[in-house]
């Protein structure tokens, strides 16, 4: 089998990934995605998004797509409701339209990237097994079908579990003691009208004890849900996620005394799922390796309490594709200046979600977040 070269190869198909490659072809530049899936209809995507201007909007900005985005967006998305665990509403925010970070659906905001590239620019069903240096600044990438490619810039937008960042560095992702059980309630509004009532149009906060549960309403009509708790690495091990009863029972157990309306987005959901939250370490960067970069989660994973992850790689993604532009083929000073800004923006994100879980899932967590949105920093 032949080994094709490509000038950029960009190592998944993400929002990262894909904001990269349009804002390179937006400036004449060609590019490759390589992305595990084998298809943009896989899996469902899943789940709102509240996109910045400071830096998701501005990506978007850069790759000429603000104004489709603007036609995407989820209207009523930016209200917001937290609660306690007996039900008390203690903050209630509603959607003015004024706010700076409209919600819009993930899978959406994906396609309106994937529509805006040339045809072939995705690589669909190619899974990485590794990368090795060649020299000179170039790469080669080798898949589970047992292709290979080459190529001369190598841009890992492969999340958390990246195969690239082991070019660069030697950090791995760690639990950061939280654990999320994910669960959906569809047709929300007729099935399960009492989670809807609940939830309202938004985003939906519930804290108490170190855990709590955090929802948002989808644009197709139904419930997506995290119950998020304290817990030791291994206690999703100990439950049958594959029986539904006996696995929400288990989760159940954890919010005993609580509103029964709140149980409800557990015990009524139509599915449920464990997630494990992992963060590279506050700070993670890497010494300048010829030919190779990351973004996004692949650089700086962080826990989801800031809100940034999306926003930061679309981020990353658009000034990376700038900063190619901008030193007309001198990689090495393009991936140079793009790291320069990355490093410290990423170090701030991800030292603002850490405190973030520390006060939410704190002794004080609902008393401390209602502080924060009462009282806390204009423009969050």
């Amino acid at each position: 089998m032949s080994t094709l070269h490509f000038p950029v190869a960009i190592i998944g198909g993400g929002l990262g990934g894909l904001t990269a490659a349009r804002v390179l072809h937006v400036n004449g530049i060609e590019s490759a995605i390589f992305e595990l899936e084998g298809s943009a209809a896989d899996r469902t995507q899943g789940g709102m998004l509240d996109i910045h201007e400071e830096n998701g909007q501005k990506a978007l900005h850069a790759a000429g797509l603000h104004d489709d985005f603007l036609k995407i967006v989820h209207e009523g998305g930016q209200a917001m409701r937290l609660l306690g665990p007996d039900g008390t509403v203690h903050v209630a925010e509603e959607d003015d339209g004024t706010g700076g970070r409209p919600e819009v659906d993930r899978g959406e905001l994906r396609d309106l990237l994937l529509n805006s590239l040339p045809d072939g620019t995705v690589h669909w069903g190619r899974k990485v097994t590794g990368a090795r240096p060649l020299g000179d600044g170039r790469h080669e990438v080798t898949f589970t079908d047992g292709s290979a490619i080459t190529t001369g810039l190598l841009i890992g937008a492969d999340g958390a579990w990246s195969r690239i960042r082991p070019l660069v560095s030697d950090a791995k992702p760690a639990y950061t003691g939280i654990s999320f059980v994910e669960t959906d309630l569809f047709e929300a509004g007729t099935r399960h009208p009492r989670s809807a009532s609940l939830i309202g149009r938004g985003f939906f906060i519930a804290l108490g004890h170190q855990r709590g549960f955090l929802a948002h309403r989808e644009t197709d009509g139904s419930l997506h849900v995290y119950s998020a708790l304290k817990a030791d690495e291994g206690w999703l091990d100990g439950i049958d996620f594959t029986d539904h009863a006996t696995a929400k029972a288990a989760v159940l157990a954890h919010f005993d005394g609580w509103d029964e309306g709140l149980r409800g987005l557990i015990a009524d959901a139509d599915t449920i799922t464990p997630r494990r939250i992992h963060a590279l370490p506050v700070g993670h960067r890497w010494e300048r390796v010829p030919g190779v970069t990351l973004l996004g989660d692949a650089a700086h994973v962080m826990s989801p309490f800031a809100g940034e992850g999306a926003n930061l790689a679309m981020l990353d993604g658009a000034e990376l594709a700038l900063a190619i532009a901008a030193h007309g083929g001198d990689t090495e000073a393009a991936l140079a200046a793009y790291e320069t800004a990355l490093f410290p923006r990423g170090e701030a994100s991800a030292a603002e979600s850490a405190a973030s879980l520390d006060m939410m899932f704190g002794e004080r967590g609902l008393e401390q977040m209602v502080e924060f949105f009462t009282t806390g920093p204009a423009g969050r």
